[in-house]
């Protein structure tokens, strides 16, 4: 008979569950505080949102303002471009 594998249930603490530090660019955004890189997403993602930074006719684009620009590097990026630059802020 074929024993089931063990499921664990320790918290997940590598990947993107690992705790990092936002850059002082990033942590204008999503605040100063060692944050899972998931969260960090979620956060980055709630203020495009609360800050209406999606281009309306390509929602896949987000227009950076001041504050994201500065994580960017550019005025534009795309959402699959987005984690790229947010890596480049975050130190584990």
């Amino acid at each position: 008979m074929a024993k089931a594998p063990a499921t664990s249930t320790a918290p997940k603490t590598g990947g993107i569950h690992a705790p990092v530090t936002p850059s002082p660019e990033l942590a204008a955004i999503v605040g100063a505080d060692r944050l899972p890189r998931s969260e960090v997403i979620s956060k980055v993602w709630a203020y495009i949102k609360a800050h209406n930074l999606q281009n309306p006719a390509n929602k896949r684009e987000i227009l950076a303002d001041s504050a994201l620009e500065k994580v960017f590097g550019k005025k534009s990026a795309t959402m699959f471009e987005m984690n790229k630059y947010i890596s480049a802020h975050v130190k584990a």
